[in-house]
């Protein structure tokens, strides 16, 4: 296993579980390939069901079939839904992220505020009734929003209790609010990563900047650099085209210096098959090395094994 700093707010009587949760989410890396999975809050309906979507992405269980099947690193969704699925999926690694909103209200009417849904008591409950695989948690802050204050203060809480159970914890950062002229600035990503490290997040999840003077993998290195010891995951974005989503992918890691990614729609809008074998060749270039064009075959084989 790739040698890691035990937090200092991880109990000494924890140290085993952290260490044991992080080597399963990584695979003994120190890179995370998470399946995106808690957008039935944040999009509602729109990721889901429409043109260019998979028919079976309609019902929420084709994520768990994805999950269970594709190689991954953890299955991050919210703690309902894996109540409900979580009993036919038990092998499955699951991250439960604990804040959410839908997209229905615009930044032009009120700055994003986004606040727990459930307490670190009733996962930490959760995970003992259920025998599940929980190996994280998840929390959302919008850098910029005037209930920034509010949403800070939340995730350093929640940070510290998830250390305290041995848990994985990662912060999406996504600088947002009437404040906020553009979101993808390398430099305010660069910004939210250092912010996370200040929250004690092991992994911080942000959009990739987009391209601008420079090529977009070298604006990206600010952002690992900023957050130091927290490893920085990107977000995966809208539907793309395979092989330029692979290879977007490996640039952001093998590049920038990223430590994995956290791909969603990019997966479980694609059909069940096809949404494996991404999976797969996702998980060949964050967690095994593999470049564009090894992870191309395993996409058209299906399989991530080196």
């Amino acid at each position: 296993m790739k040698d890691i700093k035990i937090p200092l707010d991880v109990p000494k009587e924890a140290w085993s579980t952290f260490a044991e949760n992080f080597e399963a989410i990584t695979h003994g890396t120190g890179r995370l390939m998470l399946m995106a999975g808690d957008q039935k809050i944040e999009h509602l309906n729109e990721d889901f069901y429409g043109p260019g979507i998979a028919p079976e992405d309609a019902d929420p269980e084709h994520m768990f079939r994805i999950a269970d099947k594709g190689d991954i690193g953890v299955f991050a969704t919210q703690m309902g839904l894996v109540a409900r699925y979580g009993m036919d999926y038990p092998k499955v690694p699951y991250l439960i992220k604990i804040n959410s909103k839908t997209n229905l209200i615009p930044t032009s009417q009120r700055d994003p505020l986004s606040t727990a849904m459930w307490e670190m008591k009733q996962i930490k409950r959760f995970m003992k009734e259920s025998g599940l695989k929980i190996l994280g948690v998840g929390y959302t802050i919008y850098p910029g929003s005037e209930f920034e204050h509010l949403m800070l203060t939340e995730a350093a809480r929640i940070v510290f209790e998830a250390h305290r159970l041995g848990l994985v914890a990662v912060i999406w950062a996504y600088p947002r609010g009437r404040a906020v002229k553009d979101e993808k600035d390398s430099h305010l990503i660069a910004g939210a990563t250092g912010l996370a490290a200040c929250l004690g997040a092991d992994f911080v999840k942000v959009n990739f900047p987009k391209p601008g003077s420079e090529d977009a993998a070298e604006l990206f290195k600010e952002a690992v650099k900023a957050a130091g010891r927290t490893g920085v995951i990107c977000a995966g974005g809208k539907h793309a085209e395979v092989r330029k989503f692979l290879t977007r992918l490996y640039e952001q890691i093998h590049v920038s210096g990223a430590s994995g990614n956290a791909t969603g729609r990019n997966i479980h809008q694609r059909p069940f098959d096809e949404a494996v074998r991404l999976c797969n060749a996702i998980f060949a270039v964050t967690v095994n090395g593999a470049n564009v064009t090894e992870a191309m075959e395993i996409f058209q084989v299906g399989s991530s094994t080196p």
